[in-house]
Order: C-alpha cells, then sequence, then structure tokens
C-alpha cells in the first residue's frame, strides 16, 4: 500500500499516559510517556527530534485535550489528527497499549485515517463555556421541578395561578413560605403583580399545610437556585463579550422560526461562526448527525436510523424545531405535518431540524436574511399534482369542477 506520511506518529492516550509509536519508513519506535505536562514536552521533543511531521491519537474521552493543547500550543511544525475511535478498531485479539499506537501509526501512514474537525483554540474554549451553561441551564430546570414536587407535597398549588413559580410574584411567595409565612391571606398581598387569576382563586392556591421539613427542603432548592442563575449569569457575560465579533450574524439568525439568540449562538459556537469547515450543507447536517448513514449492498439501500453526529448542535436544532412547526404561517409548519402524514412525528421533527440547518448554512455562506417560504410553498412546486387530486376527490362526491386559471390569485397566494 502506498506510503503517504513516511515520518508519523500514533499516540494510544490514557488518563496516566500516553503510549508513542514513531514509524518512519518500515522502523517502529515505541515508547510510553505519563501524562504530566513536563513528560508531555518530552514526548514533544522526543517527536521533533524524530523528524515527526503528523501525529494521530484517538478521540478517547477528555484525555486527548491536554496532549493535543499542549502539542499544538509548543509544537506548532506537528501536524495533529484527531480519529474517531469508532473508526480505527483494532483487530479483536491483538489489542494492548503498544500494538494500539503501532496500528495507529500503521492506518495514518497510508493516509487511511480521516481526522475528525477540531477548531481553533479560541473557538474551543467558546465551546466549553456554551456547553457549561446548557449544563447549567439543564440544571436549574430540574431544580424547579423539584420545588415544584415540594409545593405539591405542601398543597401550595403555586403553578395554578403563576406562569413561572421562580418569577417575581413566585419567588416572593416562595421567599415567604421559607421565611415562616403560612398565612394565604398575608401571601396573597406578595402578588400584586398583574396576575390574571381572581384574588379568590390565588388565595384558594396559596392554602397550604407547609411543615418544617418542606420549609428546610425549599430553602436548599432556592439557595441552589440563586446560585445557579448568578452561574449562568457569569457565563452568559462571557459568551456575550466572546461573540461580540459575530453579532451582525446572530442577529440574522435570530429571525429564523424557533431560533433564540442562544440557539444561535450555540450553533455558530460548534459549528464554527462562518461554516467554513463544511463544503456544503449536505456536510453539516451529517456532522450534525441529521441525516441517515448510506448503507447500500449489491445495489440496495436498506434503512438506517439517523447517525450520531455532533450530539450538542443536534440537541439544539431538535430543541428549536418545537417552536418552529409552532409558527402558523412558517414553511417549517408545513414540511412537519407533510412528513408527519408518512414518516410520524419524531422523524418529521428531525427532517424540520435539517431544513433549519440547510437555511442557516446558506444564511451565513451567502451573507443573507431569513426569507420563510411559507405554508404554500410545497402545493405551488406541485400546482398540477395538487390540482388533479382536488379534482378527483370532488368529483367522487359528485361535483363537477370547472377550472379556470386566475393568474392574479395564484400570485396573492404564492406571496
Amino acid at each position: 500500500m502506498e506510503i503517504v506520511h513516511p515520518r508519523c506518529a500514533g499516540l494510544d492516550v490514557h488518563k496516566s499516559n500516553v503510549v508513542a509509536c514513531v514509524k518512519v519508513g518500515g522502523k517502529k519506535t515505541t515508547r510510553t510517556f505519563k501524562a504530566y505536562a513536563e513528560d508531555l514536552r518530552s514526548l514533544g521533543r522526543w517527536l521533533s527530534e524524530e523528524k515527526v511531521d503528523t501525529v494521530v491519537m484517538e478521540s478517547t474521552g477528555v484525555y486527548w485535550r491536554p496532549i493535543w493543547n499542549l502539542l499544538e500550543a509548543e509544537f506548532s511544525n506537528i501536524q495533529l489528527v484527531l480519529a474517531n475511535a469508532e473508526h480505527v478498531k483494532q483487530v479483536p485479539g491483538r489489542k494492548t497499549d503498544v500494538k494500539d499506537a503501532e496500528w495507529l501509526a500503521d492506518l495514518h501512514s497510508c493516509g487511511l485515517i480521516r481526522g475528525s474537525r477540531v477548531p481553533e483554540r479560541a473557538e474551543r474554549e467558546t465551546n466549553e463555556l456554551l456547553r457549561a451553561r446548557r449544563k447549567l441551564t439543564e440544571e436549574r430546570t430540574r431544580i424547579v421541578t423539584r420545588i415544584q414536587s415540594y409545593l405539591e407535597g405542601a398543597n401550595l398549588k403555586l403553578s395554578n395561578v403563576v406562569t413561572d413559580i421562580t418569577g417575581k410574584a413566585g419567588m416572593a411567595v416562595l421567599r415567604a413560605v421559607v421565611g415562616g409565612e403560612t398565612s394565604a391571606q398575608e401571601l396573597v398581598k406578595l402578588t400584586n403583580t398583574g396576575l390574571k387569576a381572581k384574588p379568590a382563586e390565588i388565595q384558594a392556591a396559596l392554602e397550604n399545610s407547609v411543615g418544617p421539613h418542606q420549609r428546610i427542603l425549599l430553602k436548599v432548592q432556592l439557595t441552589v437556585l440563586e446560585s445557579l442563575d448568578d452561574a449562568i449569569s457569569m457565563l452568559d457575560k462571557e459568551v456575550e463579550e466572546r461573540m461580540r465579533p459575530f453579532e451582525e450574524v446572530v442577529r440574522r439568525l435570530d429571525e429564523i422560526p424557533g431560533i433564540s439568540r442562544r440557539n444561535a449562538q450555540e450553533i455558530l459556537g460548534y459549528a464554527g461562526p462562518t461554516l467554513e469547515d463544511f463544503p456544503t450543507a449536505g456536510h453539516l447536517a451529517a456532522w450534525a448527525g441529521l441525516c441517515p448513514g448510506n448503507s447500500i449492498s449489491a445495489g440496495k439501500a436498506s434503512k438506517r436510523k439517523a447517525r450520531k453526529g455532533n450530539s450538542w448542535l443536534k440537541g439544539v436544532m431538535v430543541e428549536a424545531a418545537w417552536p418552529a412547526i409552532r409558527t402558523r404561517t412558517s414553511y417549517f409548519r408545513d414540511l412537519y405535518y407533510r412528513k408527519k402524514a408518512t414518516r410520524g412525528a419524531q422523524k418529521a421533527i428531525v427532517a424540520v431540524a435539517h431544513a433549519i440547518l440547510t437555511t442557516i448554512y446558506y444564511m451565513v455562506r451567502r451573507g443573507t436574511v431569513y426569507q420563510d417560504l411559507g405554508t404554500n410553498y410545497h402545493k405551488l412546486q406541485n400546482r398540477e399534482r395538487v390540482l388533479k387530486r382536488r379534482v378527483k376527490e370532488l368529483a367522487s362526491l359528485g361535483y363537477e369542477v370547472l377550472i379556470r386559471d386566475f393568474q392574479p390569485g395564484i400570485e396573492a397566494l404564492a406571496s
């Protein structure tokens, strides 16, 4: 097999050590280094002494990251390649740390490893901030759910009269309850912030039987909730500062149905602010795991589930797809119900997420603003077929239909 990289190395990465195999021509040299910073510098110096041009390592958990960061910063003459562990599996029965490193070096020397996308250091740091913010937001949701369960246990039906129990009125009531207040009449006075519910209903909802242990539990959860709010606010400020150069792109993406400002920041953070790493929208959708994989044998394509892809970006897109289909005049709503009729709700929502991501790709790459295609887009694309189907349906009901092309109406419909 043709040698593509004559001077390369493979790294088998672990938590406490790194096994490195340098392959120069047909000669292999293997060494083991600890995973401490100075030992990794020794690894870099050894690779430089061996005049290694490129190094490949597996994406093993988070253990590859410190090695990548150090080699990237201090040994810029060495090209780094990150391999998907699923794509470089060792032959069964021959798996040791040394053989894994040699196997990586053998594959890489022949050019058989396609590197995963690893963004620049600044972009990786932004990704970590975005992921931390999402994790904290999810944890905040769990805390709010836990508070709601404690309120139900105390027969305090606060959620029946307020939209958000962590809003101004809800928090005022919760702090009063934690402080020892149990009188419904006194709690009602704290909700005079324009609630839609009538005073009598509010008082009935605030009649409670909060016990001492429930008061302690609520106090603990409110303390955690406030700390999470402070942490999320801190991350918001940092993300806003890092995304400031791309503010105009974020603003344009915010106009897409279902896409919020936070969603836009996460999409640009995970996939890159310019999306230049992806030649086409299809490449981006495949990387995000929003399209099925290819499985063709003997000329016959078999059904495949959606790829795993980047779970963070996929989660953001599916999350954005649900509010997008609730916009009545949106193209995405029409797409969802068309797909749902034949594929089911889950596949339909993934199709909508795919369509939104495709829209984002072209908006970012072309610098355009969002233009909704409308709910009648597919009907106008297949006018004749829709017309024949409708005429056939009316004829089956006993009606005689006279067709007359009224162009102004068509133009109005299209607009």
